[in-house]
């Protein structure tokens, strides 16, 4: 790499001229004038592969914000001290003592280190890099990585969904002794749904994990967060598809959910991820595991495993909201769609005006299942006229799978069949607690705040 290319570290096209033309080098500290506003921070590199019309400012605060190059007046350099771009990398010790664990990277940084001087996040991957970042990790499990995609989390879909269960089944017949996933946080939950139906009856654990806050701030969880999903794919005797992230706000410990039932339910928290409907599997902390479920798929010694790599990508998911029109529906008819999942009021409602484009999609062979958006609770649809209306169409109610669990679920179904009766059963038998006989009494807990009995307890037991 030239000098002049290594001042000006991934970028191209718009921003490499925006660069050039005001003489700013990556690592510079700078002011920006833009038609938005002024920003202040450190002009960080960028990938190769991505896109010409953003410069990366690390800001005060400790964030990383893309400014739009079309918005940009200006730009002073107030200061300048080049990073230093390599990550310590070692030789991941091996022990045959320890089991052996497979990380597989789907895009985003699994785990970083900062440079203090510079603010720069220095991403680390492969296992040597891995060890240098977390070298707690050495003494959990013997480690080896591979990257599999380079996506972000809202860009993980169907055929990443398959092509990961393949890997996993590959890994599963090789003798691996636990599995990680590095999955960025949006759509984890989505995923670790997508693989509990493509991977049925596995031996060893497998663990998705990503981190809220990336590693360039000192209240990230994801070196914690790793440590912990390390030790559960190497040591825990659930043998289940589960996502490892932080339990309560703070470091106690993590949470191990079961991936049917769990969801993301906070844009920032650490502890966004919640069980929903039933309590957690386990919680987890550094050579600690405590079930908190008496049942669960135990790990076995064999290496069998059902995977079932299926998905039809023409199904929808639909959030009903009040005076929603028909052609909503009928667009998605008209468009080909096979499945429709819809999120409804209540328990299992929509409004009269969409009955209509509901039958007509029913009577063109589109299957069609009702969820709560309510996220908590079942389908209830013989309760009021229109929910036995909507069943009477052809309607099924989900009973309580969540939203984007019979999304998941039906999608998978249809790619195995398009039979009504064959993908009912599919979709109506549960395969791992996606559909429940009740939900505990503790499986619902919302800690309002301004309640004095919520307040006393808080009071009492936050430390």
């Amino acid at each position: 790499m030239s000098t002049e290319q290594n001042t000006r570290q991934g970028y191209n096209g718009k921003a490499l001229e925006i660069l050039e033309k005001f003489n700013i080098r990556v690592w510079s500290s700078v002011d920006i004038k833009t038609t938005r506003g002024k920003f202040e921070g450190k002009i960080l590199p960028r990938s190769e592969n991505d896109d010409d019309k953003h410069i990366v400012v690390k800001i005060p605060t400790g964030y990383n914000i893309g400014v739009d190059v079309d918005t940009i007046q200006d730009i002073f350099e107030t200061g300048y001290e080049k990073a230093n771009y390599q990550i310590p990398e070692q030789e991941f010790p091996y022990s045959e003592e320890l089991p052996n664990v497979k990380l597989f990277g789907t895009g985003g940084t699994i785990a970083s280190r900062l440079d203090y001087r510079t603010g720069a996040v220095i991403p680390a991957f492969s296992p040597g890099e891995l060890y240098g970042a977390v070298p707690e990790l050495a003494d959990v499990c013997n480690l080896t990585t591979e990257k599999v995609f380079a996506v972000f989390s809202e860009n993980m879909g169907p055929s990443q969904y398959v092509e990961l269960a393949k890997a996993i089944g590959k890994e599963i017949e090789n003798g691996i002794d636990g599995i990680i996933i590095g999955h960025g946080t949006d759509t984890l939950h989505h995923t670790a749904s997508a693989l509990t139906f493509m991977i049925q009856n596995p031996p060893v654990p497998i663990v998705l994990v990503g981190s809220q806050r990336s590693s360039d701030r000192p209240s990230s969880d994801a070196a914690l967060n790793l440590i912990h999903s390390a030790y559960t794919a190497g040591h825990s005797n659930i043998a289940e598809v589960m996502v490892c992230m932080f339990g309560p706000t703070s470091d106690e410990y993590g949470f191990l959910h079961k991936g049917t039932r769990v969801r993301k339910m906070h844009s920032s928290y650490r502890s966004t991820f919640r069980t929903i409907g039933d309590i957690p599997l386990a919680t987890v902390k550094r050579g600690d595991i405590k079930p908190l479920k008496e049942k669960y798929n135990q790990r076995r010694n064999d290496k069998k495993v059902n995977i079932l790599p299926f998905f039809e990508e023409k199904v929808a998911i639909v959030y009903y909201y009040p005076n929603m029109q028909p052609d909503i529906i009928d667009s998605l008819v008209d468009n080909g769609y096979k499945g429709i999942v819809i999120a409804g009021t209540g328990l299992g409602h929509v409004n009269k005006p969409l009955y209509p484009a509901l039958k007509r999609a029913i009577d063109k062979g589109v299957h069609v299942y009702m969820t709560v958006q309510t996220l908590w609770g079942y389908v209830h649809m013989f309760v009021y006229d229109t929910g036995r209306d909507l069943m009477d169409i052809g309607v099924i109610p989900a009973e309580n799978m969540l939203p984007e669990v019979a999304y998941i679920k039906l999608g998978w179904a249809l790619g195995q069949t398009n039979d009504k009766e064959k993908v009912k059963e599919l979709m109506l038998t549960p395969i791992n607690d996606e559909i429940t006989e009740k939900e505990p009494y503790n499986g619902y807990l919302i800690y309002q705040g301004g309640v004095p009995e919520v307040e006393e307890f808080i009071r009492k037991y936050r430390k």
